[in-house]
């Protein structure tokens, strides 16, 4: 598990290979994430957008941008928690991601960036 912390928001990312919707032959690999978000603010915030870059190993960088994650804009109180799984399909079985959550503290209309620390998936047959 990966972690940081910006402005009192944590973010925690673990990674999962599924190698049920997964074709190495047909250089297709597929990767789920768990994502833990937790206020340690004394603020509410809310998650407005999301941003990520996304590495496959052989040089191959996409960029996604968008509202929310998962279809959901969440608000944390302080000592709140959301998480929500998501994926990501890789022509290679090695990648990475990172990126940033757009956040606005409710009680003054603040917006900043969390960071999303750098985390890799590895097809667990790679790591032999």
């Amino acid at each position: 598990m990966t972690s940081a912390i910006t402005e009192g928001v944590r973010v925690s990312v673990m990674t999962q290979y599924q190698p049920e919707y997964s074709s190495p032959a047909q250089a297709h690999f597929v990767f789920t994430y768990r994502i833990t978000i937790e206020n340690h603010s004394e603020h509410t915030v809310q998650l407005l957008r999301r941003h990520w870059h996304i590495f496959d190993s052989n040089g191959t960088i996409r960029e996604v941008e968008g509202e929310g994650v998962v279809g959901q804009q969440p608000t944390l109180e302080p000592g709140e928690i959301h998480e929500y799984v998501s994926g990501c399909n890789l022509r290679t079985s090695i990648g990475k991601m990172v990126g940033t959550y757009l956040m606005e503290r409710l009680v003054d209309g603040k917006q900043f960036n969390v960071a999303i620390p750098e985390f890799t998936m590895i097809a667990p047959y790679r790591l032999n």
